[in-house]
């Protein structure tokens, strides 16, 4: 399928075929879904931990007779049903992370693609780049193209001096192609793609 390509002033550079098998997809939400689920569990840290019976320091000495007390028959202050006690089935250190197959990823990063082709959601600049790298000329640059909630996805190497820029407009990232990610994909509203960005997305799907 053909595309515009836009300069960062929302001019016309010309057009670029973009590949069927990677952004002409019907999206699939299910391989989405399981895709950013993944992305989620993969980031979450696990260290919350809370102290078992066995991990808290207090006595140990029997609270009472075994029979006569008229209470239960406690041999440890540790236990959860004490204030101070340890927690019973409570949150433990581990791994959230899931497995998921390279190929399911590969394919949801194309039909999330695809999606915001589908949503005429998708821009193609010429390159990322400003002569003046400032915050101010950047906000001009991107209320031209129409962008208030976008990812912008450059080449192997973004431009230094508008990514710095770009970082100080709300609701805009900047990345290179290595980051690219379904999540972040779908977090934002617009999806811009270099033309450095669409050859190296060709290549990695070739």
């Amino acid at each position: 399928m053909k595309a515009d390509i836009k300069t960062i002033d929302a001019g016309k550079a010309g057009s670029v075929d973009l590949p069927d098998h990677i952004f002409g997809l019907e999206p699939r939400a299910d391989i989405i879904h399981r895709v950013i689920q993944w992305q989620l569990n993969k980031r979450q840290q696990g260290t919350h931990q809370a102290k078992s019976r066995g991990e808290i320091n207090r006595t140990t000495k029997k609270l009472g007779n075994q029979k006569g007390g008229g209470g239960a028959r406690h041999g440890s202050r540790k236990a959860g049903i004490f204030v101070g006690g340890g927690k019973a089935f409570g949150p433990r250190f581990r791994s959230h992370e899931t497995a998921l197959n390279k190929k399911v990823r590969a394919l949801g990063l194309r039909h999330a693609l695809s999606a915001k082709v589908k949503a005429s959601d998708l821009i193609i600049l010429d390159k990322a780049e400003l002569d003046k790298a400032k915050t101010k000329a950047v906000k001009e640059a991107f209320a031209k193209l129409g962008l208030v909630n976008a990812l912008i996805i450059d080449g192997a190497a973004v431009n230094e001096g508008f990514a710095k820029a770009a970082r100080g407009v709300p609701n805009i990232d900047v990345l290179p192609i290595q980051g690219i990610n379904v999540y972040d994909i779908l977090r934002r509203k617009s999806l811009v793609l270099t033309k450095a960005a669409v050859e190296a997305l060709e290549a990695r799907f070739k």
